[in-house]
Formats: C-alpha cells, structure tokens, sequence
C-alpha cells in the first residue's frame, strides 16, 4: 500500500531529517501572550540569517493555557517542537529537557517573556565561530526594577565571580549560545542553570560575554523574587567545590579531618601531662570533652573523604567521564625536513 504526504508534511519531515544547525531551547512557564510572538520572532531572526534552525519550547507545568497554545503552534509548525513537562520542576530541570532533545551543533538558550531579543542570535553565533565554546549575553541596558532586580543581580554577579573564578558581569541572562559538545558533558540540576558558565569553565571551555538588548516585560509578571536566594547560595557553594574539589575531595575532607585530629590529639596530650605530671584533675574540664570532639569529629571528616573518593571514581568510571578534556590533536606534518 502506497502512501503520500501533504506538501506541508514534506517540508516537515525534510526539516526533521537535516541535522539543524541551531537549536534555540526556551523554558516555558505560564508565557500564554508571549508564546506566539517569541516564536516568530526567533523565526525571523534565524531565517533572516539563512540558518537552518529548530525550536525546542519546554513547557514547565505552566498553569495558565501555554503548554495548550504550544501544542497547537508545534502542529501548525515545522520549526517548533514542543516538551511538555508533567509538573512544575524548575527553569533549570527545563533547561535541561531541551538540551537533551536539542539536536542542533550549535544550543541557544534565552527566557520566554520576550525580554531577551531574537535578533541578537545570529551575533552571538558570528562571536562564538571566533573560537568561543560559551558566548555569554549581557544585558547591559537592563529594563527591570533597579531596587528589587538590578541591585541583587549585581551583588550576585560579583560574589558568583569572586566565589568560581569565572567574571562575567550578567551570569542572570538567559541568552547564550553553547556549542553542543559542550552542553552534552554538564549535568544540571538544582539551580544550576544560572551557573552554566561556571559548569562550562570547569570543562575547560572558552567563554566571552557579548552586550545584548533587554526589553521591559509586556505581558505577565516575573517569576523571580527574594525565595530563591537561599537556593542559589546553595548551589553556589556546590559550584564552588565541584571547581575545587571535583576529582580531588579528600584534600579539603582529609585536610579538616587530619587537622581536626592533629589537634584534638595535642590537646589530649597535655592534659595528660597534666594528669599524670601534676596530679591535676581533668575529668571536669571542657578541654577534655573539646579533644575528644575533635578526635572524633576529624575521624569522620577523614572516613567522609575517603567515600567521597570512592564515590567520584565511580562517577567519572561508571559514566566513561574523563578526568580531562582535548581541545584539539595537532598531527605531525607532512612537510617536516628529513
């Protein structure tokens, strides 16, 4: 039995049998009015530059009628393809649910409040094929409350900068392209997303910023306010040891542990001499009950840094992770003198 496909069918299944050279994921949360207009213009902007692009809108248990509307943009069109997520997990679980659908060279990633500009796609592509892994946008005009957004957004960005080592001065914009390769070895999880460019360095990858536009919110309301402070802290100090500690957590572990002991031990010591030198009761003292605090407490410093190096053997080993990562293999030339 022979079947035939509609000239929009063609065009679909020739769209999903080309590998696209872009992929531009958006988390979806409650973005009804936005929806249809993001869409276009990322569209716009990508066919404007003769791209060959998908759209992949995760759909993050949004509770207005967004995941609906996006349904019926992804069956009306051949660019978008729509995740729908069963509940409400997080702009950094949705993230992650593009990256893994995203079959593009090159992942970009920006909001879905219309906020971050389409049109500044194809520039921070231009950026990234000057030898980047990471471009980075930077709202550098930002059109948002200086008081409740502004203010924190800096004090953020200047403590996210001293505590991974990587300065950039927007780490809260959404808008950044990623090669593929890159994206494929970070795992995400928590609030992790705002710390991509951390992740990113500690793979040993190239990042630049680059200034992009910022509108003012048209529709809706921000999703953000004071409650996730306390979470990205959080997750900032994991950033911080996984940078530090990753392949090697028995040096801070060890290191707290054998100084604990070392301690505890030189305490117990001289209140020995004491006991047995002097005479001196000790049995009431606190110094005794310190030494033995510290004794204990440095030995299950040092057992939680051995498991801790168990346990990232087994990560790296069990996922084929290398502890390294090439850049590039320079072969031997053919025109070397003999």
């Amino acid at each position: 039995m022979s079947t035939s496909l509609h000239p929009e069918g063609l065009a679909s299944a020739s769209r999903l049998a080309i590998k696209p050279e872009v992929s531009v994921v958006v988390p979806i949360h409650n973005e009804y009015e936005s929806l249809p207009h993001l869409v276009e213009a990322i569209a716009v902007s990508l066919n404007a530059a003769h791209l060959h692009y998908e759209i992949i809108c995760v759909d993050d248990g949004s509770t207005d009628d967004s995941a609906v509307l996006l349904k019926q943009l992804a069956q009306s069109r051949s660019d978008l393809r729509a995740v729908i997520l069963r509940r409400n997990y997080g702009q950094t679980a949705a993230m992650a649910a593009g990256f893994s659908c995203a079959r593009g060279q090159v992942i970009v990633t920006l909001d879905g409040d219309l906020q971050n500009d389409p049109a500044d796609i194809p520039v921070m592509l231009a950026k990234l094929e000057d030898g980047y892994d990471l471009v980075s946008g930077w709202r550098k005009n930002r059109q948002d409350a200086a008081l409740t957004r502004l203010l924190p957004s800096k004090i953020a960005n200047w403590l996210i900068g001293l505590v991974t080592g990587v300065k950039l001065n927007d780490y809260g914009c959404s808008l950044k392209a990623y090669r593929a390769e890159l994206v494929a070895d970070m795992n995400l999880y928590g609030e992790l997303h705002r710390f991509l460019p951390a992740l990113a360095f500690i793979e040993g990858a190239r990042i630049t910023e680059l200034p992009v536009r910022h509108h003012a919110r048209r529709f809706g309301k921000s999703k953000y306010g004071l409650d996730r402070t306390f979470r990205v802290i959080m997750d900032l100090l994991t950033v911080w040891f996984m940078r530090k500690f990753l392949t090697k957590p028995m040096h801070v572990f060890g290191l707290f542990g054998v100084g604990s002991i070392a301690i505890g031990t030189a305490i117990g010591l001289y209140l020995t001499v004491l006991k047995i030198g002097y005479g001196v009761s000790i049995g009431n003292r606190p110094l005794l009950i310190l030494a033995v605090v510290l004794v204990l407490a440095g030995v299950q410093l040092f057992s939680v840094g051995l498991l801790a190096e168990l346990l990232m053997r087994t990560y790296h080993e069990s996922q084929g992770r290398p502890i390294y990562r090439i850049r590039e293999t320079i072969e031997p030339g053919n025109n070397i003198d003999s």
